[in-house]
This record gives C-alpha cells, sequence and structure tokens, in this order.
C-alpha cells in the first residue's frame, strides 16, 4: 500500500476521548502500516492528551498536536491539514474519534481516491448508519443534511459527515486562512 499511494495521514481531532482513542489508533494501525495518525488534542480534562502521547511513545507512526483549550472541531481540522501540508502527505483523511467511522473502510477509500480527488463515507447510502444513535441525533444530522444539499443545491447524500480522505492538491487549493468556521460547519460540502 505505501508504495502504490505516498504519504497517508489519519487526522483524529479530539476532546474527551480517553475512552475510544487507544483502541481507534490500534484498529487504524491494523488495516495497515502504510497509516500515520495524528491526534489533534485541545487539552481535555479526561486525559485524552497523555493516553495520545504514551501511544505516540510506544508507535512512530502516531503524532500528537496539543491545543491549549476547546477551539472546535473545524479549526482541529484546518491544524491537522496545516500539519500534514508541511510534513509533505499525499492524502489526508478526517475522521472522528468516537467510532462513528470504522477503522475497516480506511482502505476501501484508499481504493477509491485513485480516481476520486475527494472520498466522503455516507450514513446515508446502502451498508451506511448510525448505530447508537437517538431519534433526535438522527433527526437533526437527518434535517441538517435535508437542509444543506436544498441551499447548496449539492448531490452529496452526506453533508456533515465527518469521515473523508483528501488528496493532497485539494487541500492546498483551500484558503484556509480566510476560513472562520467552527463546528460541525466546517464539514458541510
Amino acid at each position: 500500500m505505501d508504495e502504490l499511494f505516498g504519504k497517508i495521514l489519519v487526522v483524529i481531532p479530539t476532546y474527551n476521548e480517553a475512552e475510544n482513542l487507544e483502541s481507534l489508533v490500534r484498529q487504524i494501525i491494523a488495516q495497515s502500516t502504510a497509516f500515520d495518525i495524528l491526534v489533534v488534542d485541545d487539552n481535555s480534562p479526561d486525559g485524552t492528551g497523555e493516553i495520545a502521547d504514551r501511544l505516540a511513545e510506544e508507535l512512530s507512526v502516531i503524532h500528537v498536536l496539543h491545543r491549549p483549550g476547546k477551539q472546535g472541531l473545524g479549526t482541529a481540522y484546518i491544524a491537522g491539514f496545516r500539519w500534514a501540508l508541511e510534513r509533505g502527505y499525499d492524502y489526508i483523511f478526517q475522521m472522528d474519534c468516537d467510532f462513528s467511522h470504522h477503522p475497516r473502510y480506511l482502505p476501501t477509500f484508499l481504493e477509491h481516491i485513485e480516481h476520486a480527488d475527494v472520498v466522503i463515507g455516507s450514513r446515508y447510502v446502502p451498508e451506511g448508519g448510525t448505530a447508537n444513535w437517538g431519534i433526535l441525533r438522527k433527526f437533526i444530522s437527518g434535517g441538517g443534511n435535508f437542509f444543506a444539499r436544498t441551499m447548496l443545491n449539492l448531490k452529496t447524500h452526506d453533508c456533515t459527515g465527518g469521515f473523508r480522505c483528501y488528496r493532497r492538491n485539494m487541500i492546498e487549493l483551500v484558503p484556509w486562512e480566510e476560513i472562520n468556521v467552527h463546528g460541525y460547519g466546517f464539514q458541510i460540502g
């Protein structure tokens, strides 16, 4: 996989993900040793940052970016993308730490990125899903997606999904210094 794709990074923003982080990291590594992982931690009070540091000491493919406090999902991804570009990564994933995105799909994303600039994992396609979501969360997500698709005239089924893979050149095209979106609004598109 390494030779085919170049450098691959999975960016994982965290805030209070102590119970998920180690398991997620180990499952990502189990998919392929080609994946490097960057944990962007917003000074989690539950010790997530310390767990990330311990994993980075143990595993050379783990990197940690500590931020001074909770700054939001959008800025965490932007910080992770900048970090990836500065270090020459060719493919950059974004994924949540709460297992709403399963690591087993990472190799499938790489198969599809060969013929695309961006691959988006969707909860709203056959075999997609929202396991362990309550009715309110499903309603808010579905409504947000419907609104975004309608207002922006998008064909994407999951506009708010946080499981994506980008080619480096797509990340380089975005004027990051002009983006001032925090939270989940960052993911719409």
